[in-house]
């Protein structure tokens, strides 16, 4: 078997309604996801959702090749890249293809690649994350309201601007997951994506926990900061979760080395031979893994065959737009199925009929980190929203991050 070319496709995740972390928000719920394809002389052809930048200077890496040499064209890939350097967008690549890779190999052995892999239970722990920044009260409980009906006993919620805004809605969750579990304490997490600095940090989830009771804060403080990481764990009782948006093992190792990460994340995005070696490094400390992402399928079934997985991201119930999946939510978890590979599908042909793009990306995205970010003093005075209301964060005419206000 030989790889003799591949296609990139663009298509959109459509939330139908607003959603953001502390950095910003997209405020028609359109958010951009990108396929590579990847094709073999025997009519086998593997799905990797992930990005495709500098793919034409990536893939001769893999081009000819017998796919099912995964691990050894990963690290071809790398070696493709060599000057540049890896990180970014580039990572992202390189992942996708080698998710693509890891489908192809479990398509030609006639198995999903859980098994493959090694996995024996096909059933992987998730939690509730909605980016939910964006979202009124009423939004809010009425979303945790769905991820409980699925058996979902833990959530993630975005916040990290305001103290009692996160005490209340965190609040809120807690108090519809209780309901829904019958009485039974469920699971709070925040992701701040990095909007504090580390006394701030320290501060704001201090404070939190004198009232709640939270099992991590993620990205507290930037995801290079070792020592400020580290800072953060010492000085609360949440473990801190941090990694998704480390590319490679070489990141990891100062953060492991300076007690600076209790949960080991890595991003559904980077693929998933990376995520076997960077779960295989954080076992090695001890240290428990939680795949991140909205489509984190190749995770998933790579979660299966490691000793230390904790729990998995979900995000939206809905897949992308003409692309269907393998599996199904119930109980609390993801529930992988048969079909072999990953179990993707593509509809190419009602992508491109949709042919419904993102909106341009702009200074309140949350993917554009806001000036002030880490500089704000006060709540509702310094660019931080007041209790009770909801952000959809954008620059006013000072480059200053201000609110717009939805009631």
């Amino acid at each position: 078997m030989r790889i003799t070319g591949y296609r990139t496709l663009s298509t959109v995740q459509e939330w139908g309604r607003p959603v953001g972390d502390a950095n910003g928000v997209f405020s028609d719920g359109v958010v951009p996801v990108s396929i590579v394809i990847v094709d073999t002389d025997e009519g086998i052809s593997g799905v990797g959702l992930g990005p495709h930048v500098e793919i034409e200077r990536i893939f001769p890496a893999i081009e000819g090749e017998d796919p099912r040499a995964v691990t050894s064209l990963y690290d071809r890939m790398l070696r493709h890249t060599f000057k540049a350097g890896h990180a970014g967008p580039v990572f992202g690549t390189i992942g996708a293809l080698d998710t693509a890779l890891w489908d192809i190999k479990a398509q030609a052995a006639g198995e999903p690649l859980w098994r493959l892999l090694g996995g024996r239970d096909r059933r992987v722990t998730a939690y509730a994350s909605g980016l939910d920044i964006g979202l009124t009260d009423d939004e809010l409980v009425a979303e945790y309201e769905v991820y409980a009906s699925r058996g979902l006993r833990a959530a993630k919620l975005k916040g990290g601007l305001d103290i009692e805004r996160d005490r209340h809605r965190l609040s809120l969750v807690r108090d519809v997951l209780t309901e829904a579990g019958h009485g039974r304490r469920p699971g709070l997490m925040l992701d701040v994506n990095e909007a504090w600095t580390r006394k701030q940090a320290v501060r704001h989830v201090c404070e939190l926990e004198r009232t709640l009771d939270l099992i991590w804060i993620e990205e507290p403080v930037r995801r290079w900061d070792a020592e400020g990481l580290a800072a953060v764990s010492r000085g609360v009782s949440a473990s801190v979760a941090t990694g998704e948006n480390l590319t490679g093992l070489e990141q990891y190792r100062p953060l492991i080395a300076a007690g600076a990460v209790d949960i080991v994340q890595m991003a559904a995005v980077w693929g998933v031979t990376h995520f076997l070696r960077a779960s295989a490094l954080a076992h090695a400390h001890d240290l428990p893994v939680s795949p991140i992402g909205n489509s984190p399928v190749g995770l998933l079934h790579a979660a299966t065959s490691v000793p230390n997985h904790l729990t998995s991201e979900l995000q939206d119930l809905h897949t992308p737009v003409g692309v269907s999946i393998d599996l199904h939510v119930e109980d609390g978890a993801f529930i992988l199925g048969d079909a072999p590979g990953l179990g993707v599908r593509v509809d190419e042909e009602r992508i491109r009929a949709v042919n419904r793009r993102p909106q341009a990306q702009t200074a309140d995205s949350p993917n554009v980190r806001p000036e002030r970010a880490g500089r704000r003093l006060l709540a509702g005075v310094d660019g931080v929203i007041p209790t009770g209301q909801v952000p959809v964060v954008s620059l006013n005419s000072r480059n200053e991050v201000s609110p717009t206000v939805r009631h």
